[in-house]
């Protein structure tokens, strides 16, 4: 299946390294917009959240669109890029009742820490590029380190 084959080239050349930031987007399955729902959206907030708890990633910013989420953060040593975002996609889906997301995820990794604010600043500043708000801040399902 040409969807199988896509996910599978998503694979292609990822490397998980302790430390490394990432630049993850994760899209919903059928790109449903699953996430105009408030509870779900900050449910993704909120696991993210958990993850770094559990010592998982430093999270560095994320954002919930609609349909897909931008999640930049800092593997911890515990967990690999891989089981980091397989147990947000798990938790999330559990915890709403759905199957939320579409198999697989986009990754980027931030190669200098010059790299973070700009692309925070490119996350963040989603919402606002996609005439959900007029301003950033009143975007409410995002968050940064920087705050």
């Amino acid at each position: 299946m040409k969807t199988e084959h896509q996910s599978q080239n998503l694979r292609k050349g990822r490397v998980s390294q302790p430390y490394q930031a990432y630049l993850v987007t994760i899209a919903t399955r059928h790109r449903y917009p699953f996430f105009e729902d408030h509870g779900r959206a900050r449910l993704v907030g909120r696991i993210m959240t958990d993850l770094e708890a559990l010592g998982a990633c430093h999270n560095w910013c994320y954002v919930v669109m609609p349909d897909h989420c931008h999640w930049m953060f800092s593997l911890k040593q515990r967990y690999s890029l891989d089981q980091t975002v397989r147990m947000l996609k798990s938790k999330t889906s559990r915890l709403a009742g759905l199957s939320l997301w579409q198999k697989g995820f986009h990754d980027h990794a931030l190669r200098q820490e010059a790299d973070l604010l700009p692309t925070a600043r490119y996350v963040i500043a989603n919402p606002l590029r996609a005439g959900l708000v007029e301003r950033v801040g009143d975007y409410p399902y995002w968050n940064a380190a920087w705050l």
